[in-house]
């Protein structure tokens, strides 16, 4: 669970007081965190309800982390007005974010919540996180590809960083990046003269699809 700010910072900047009168409240036992009375400038999570002489002004809000296995030929997206989008699979949950998408053409994990900072952390290539691909070639792997994978492509003008790439059969790759550029494998595999055919995530930092079916969704303890 993610922290949000400490609750002077929320009088001040979401409900405009002076930091005289954010102080005041506090140390008058005006402010509820929880349904409990503070005595300090504590630290908030982001779902605290927060009461200010007696007012809610922050409703409590229930977190979820969800493990989706997203099928090919669907957009990476919950916006309803981009063809193919995800939002028919998630109809009962609200205010969801993707943890690092997949393009249109892959299947396999993803992960979503509604904890922004959450999936901030987990996605944003500053944290590296690991996300591991296993990726089926049009033509038999050679040990310079495999080679030259690792040690970084050119692709648009960038450099992709050194990564993880192992032969699993004549055709398959397994591929770990900590960063996530737009298209990224599939790219480096035409820079170096193969076409994917078929690309698919299989874990998200520790998160693994392990055997979650196409289409469904898994509920994550966080």
């Amino acid at each position: 669970m993610s922290f949000y700010r400490r609750i002077k910072y929320f009088l001040v900047h979401t409900l405009k007081h002076s930091n005289k009168v954010a102080q005041e409240l506090i140390d008058k036992g005006h402010v509820e965190v929880n349904g409990l009375t503070i005595a300090e400038n504590c630290i908030l999570y982001a779902n605290s309800e927060i009461k200010v002489n007696g007012i809610i002004e922050q409703e409590k809000k229930e977190f979820v982390y969800l493990k989706f296995h997203k099928p090919a030929g669907y957009e990476s997206t919950l916006n309803k007005n981009i063809a193919q989008n995800l939002s028919a699979f998630f109809a009962h949950h609200n205010e969801l974010f993707i943890a690092g998408r997949l393009d249109k053409q892959s299947e396999g994990l993803l992960i979503l919540s509604n904890d922004g900072k959450w999936v901030e952390e987990l996605c944003n290539p500053k944290f590296e996180k690991e996300k591991e691909y296993l990726v089926e070639l049009d033509k038999p792997i050679t040990t310079l590809f495999v080679t030259s994978f690792m040690n970084g492509v050119e692709i648009d003008a960038y450099l992709t960083k050194k990564c993880f790439c192992e032969k699993i059969n004549e055709t398959t790759i397994k591929v770990i990046l900590t960063e996530g550029k737009n298209r990224q494998i599939r790219k480096m595999c035409k820079v170096l003269g193969y076409n994917v055919l078929k690309l698919k995530r299989t874990r998200v930092s520790n998160f693994l699809l392990t055997d979650l079916q196409l289409g469904k969704i898994e509920f994550i303890k966080i």
